[in-house]
């Protein structure tokens, strides 16, 4: 259903490390979050509409479902740089390529009307608060691992391949549980950050 992977490197540029950690907000945050913000507002006028398309028919627009999916990717391509879990420019745009991102989503043939309702008035109680006690510590854990692997990357050049695991498997884990909660799978999101058998 869902392909998330952000490659582990075998050496991570230091100057590069540097150069994110004080100006990366002014070259790479800003200017990405400027256009994501208009790019993700699109996105959430497109999901509200497929909510109803989706309740109607049983089938999320394509052509709408492939932007969400490019948005995820875009949005991949910036956190992997925000955490320091790849090194080069993030490119811009809906469909760059990344050579360190694979983020790929199964276009459902038909979606559940009676999920899309069980979601909409019941999903905050069975997906999004379970889901969020637990991430919410993984997210804590991962910002320890983030700054003690910055100093890792800063005096060997290399990321601890297990932390680095561990946070693409939590960003993986929001993945699922937003592409549940914007009515794109009818798979409900499993509780780990590993990569499920295709």
């Amino acid at each position: 259903m869902l392909t998330f992977d952000i490659k582990h490197q075998d050496r991570y540029s230091r100057g590069e490390l540097l150069l994110r950690s004080f100006f990366g907000w002014l070259y790479i945050q800003i200017p990405h979050l400027f256009l994501l913000f208009f790019v993700g507002l699109w996105g959430a006028i497109l999901r509200f509409i497929s909510f109803f398309i989706v309740l109607f028919t049983g089938r999320y627009p394509e052509s709408f479902f492939e932007f969400q999916v490019q948005l995820i990717r875009w949005q991949t391509r910036l956190n992997a740089r925000i955490f320091n879990l790849a090194d080069d420019y993030p490119p811009f745009g809906l469909d760059a390529k990344d050579e360190y991102i694979a983020v790929d989503v199964k276009y459902p043939e038909r979606i559940s009307r009676g999920l899309v309702l069980l979601r909409a008035f019941f999903g905050i109680i069975y997906v999004l608060i379970p889901h969020a006690f637990v991430l919410f510590f993984r997210l804590i854990w991962c910002q320890i691992l983030v700054i003690i692997a910055w100093w890792v990357v800063l005096f060997t050049g290399e990321f601890p391949k297990s932390w680095h695991e561990f946070i693409v498997g939590t960003l993986r884990w929001q993945t699922r549980v937003n592409l549940y909660m914007w009515y794109m799978t009818d798979e409900y999101p499993p509780f780990t950050g590993k990569p499920l058998a295709q």
